[in-house]
């Protein structure tokens, strides 16, 4: 019973690797998962440490030394009925970890459930992919106090490590771990279609190869657009098809697909009343990348103006870098400040400078500018917006002519670039003290009678506006 410090329920990929983490740092892992060839695969790697696998999850159970510490890594659409199975064999004190991308309502509503029967939930978000879960992901876990301190070692021992910190820090009470994942995802959606727009800017406008794209994606790498999204994507324009000598990405389908955690935050902005301009053009973008059959018929019967780019080719890669590095600003922006709306929203107490911290290494938004961003806000001060702190101020500010230059170059040529341009707009409207919604505000109540205020006095007024 010593030899296991964790049960692992569901061995897939991320299962087993995250297992397989845990062990190699000393901590002891019994396995169970309804497929065989899951469980017989993930008894070859107890070499790597104590890796035990079970035929039944009661049998697993008792193999765990009380309090137990059980994590499931599940589809989501499965929690429940896995929660349901496992719960009767457990004892007051033990403990369930949903490591799995669950929404954070639901992870809300079996804390509440798990706690009436004396048991300890927590919701727990892991970034960082497969690779991630076995060399040291991004852990953000949710939940009582309590029932971190019995994971807390753990945790810290298998998260990624940077400079001496570990990348895992306990994020708030109930949900609060899954709702700070599912942010991360809608921020990943945003920065990975800004980089997708500038690829094909690149590729249109100038003609750009692959090979010259890897080169520079490489190089941008080393500035200020250093971040893992980056590094791989230079990687990919790399990659040559074995079989035909085409670049790899000259063959994927333009169907990009969706697990759903980008259009939940979208989904929860709108709840919160939070502006996601960026985010919400990123999963809308997917969307429409699914309907491939009927942009194919409309390729045809639809026309758009030619591309007749006569500028620097030099000078383009230039503003392209620029657009992007503020587009990815304001992903950055946006997500922070859902956040910042759902700590107070939803009694989170959440610490954005500690999740930039946890989110510099292991996971797929880490990027270098998140050093700064954790800076920004141990400042102390009350930041609304990632924008008005430095150095992002003078960088966006500094970025503005190459930023519209791409747009308008964009819109020119018919290239679609809904990230920057929502992203621009997202900025423009930001810095803008008055809006045009004295109009919108006008015309509801000229059909509706629903008020106004007005500026030059106290109260709330209705205008008879048909005499």
């Amino acid at each position: 019973m010593a030899d296991f410090t964790f049960g692992m329920i569901g061995l897939g990929v991320m299962g087993a690797n995250l297992a397989r983490n845990l062990a190699r740092n000393g901590f002891g892992v019994a396995g169970y998962d309804l497929d065989e060839d899951k469980r017989r695969t993930f008894e070859a790697f107890n070499n790597e440490g104590p890796l035990t696998s079970f035929s039944d999850d009661s049998t697993l159970v008792k193999a765990l030394p009380t309090p137990r510490r059980l994590i499931l890594l599940v589809p989501a659409g499965v929690v429940d009925s896995a929660l349901a199975a496992l719960t009767p064999l457990l004892d007051p004190g033990d403990l369930v970890i949903d490591m799995g991308n669950s929404f954070f309502l639901d992870t809300e509503r079996r804390a509440a459930s798990l706690e009436q029967q004396g048991l300890l939930f927590m919701g727990c978000g892991v970034s960082g992919g497969e690779k991630g879960a076995l060399h040291g992901p991004s852990i953000m876990p949710g939940g009582s106090p309590e029932a971190y301190t019995l994971v807390r070692p753990a945790f810290e021992a298998i998260a990624a490590q940077v400079g001496g910190e570990p990348c895992v820090t306990h994020v708030g009470p109930r949900g609060a771990g899954h709702y700070v994942k599912m942010v991360h995802n809608g921020i990943e959606y945003g920065l990975m279609q800004s980089i997708a727009e500038a690829y094909d800017l690149l590729r249109r406008v100038v003609h750009a190869s692959p090979s010259e794209l890897q080169q520079t994606f490489s190089a941008w790498n080393q500035m200020e657009l250093n971040a893992y999204l980056i590094q791989i994507t230079a990687d990919i324009f790399s990659r040559i098809d074995s079989e035909t000598g085409i670049p790899l990405v000259d063959l994927i389908v333009d169907e990009a697909q969706q697990k759903g955690t980008g259009r939940w935050t979208s989904q929860n902005a709108l709840d919160l009343g939070m502006p996601a301009h960026t985010l919400t053009a990123a999963v809308d973008s997917r969307i429409i990348s699914g309907m491939k059959a009927q942009r194919l018929a409309a390729e045809s019967r639809l026309r758009g103006p030619e591309i007749a780019y006569t500028g620097s080719r030099t000078e383009f890669f230039d503003l392209v870098r620029q657009a992007l590095y503020a587009s990815i600003l304001c992903a950055y922006a946006q997500g922070l400040a859902i956040l910042q709306a759902a700590s107070q929203e939803y009694d989170y107490h959440l610490n954005l400078a500690d999740i930039a911290r946890i989110w510099r290494g292991g996971c797929i938004i880490r990027a270098a500018l998140l050093e700064d961003i954790r800076s920004a806000y141990a400042a102390g001060e009350n930041l609304p917006n990632l924008l008005l702190a430095e150095p992002f101020r003078t960088q966006i500010t500094e970025r503005q002519a190459a930023w519209r230059k791409v747009i308008q170059i964009a819109v020119a040529s018919g290239i679609p670039v809904p990230a920057m341009a929502h992203s621009l707009a997202y900025f423009d409207a930001y810095r803008t003290g008055r809006l045009p919604a004295n109009l919108i505000q006008a015309q509801r109540d000229y059909f509706g009678s629903h008020t106004y205020r007005r500026t030059d006095r106290p109260g709330i007024f209705h205008t008879e506006w048909e005499t």
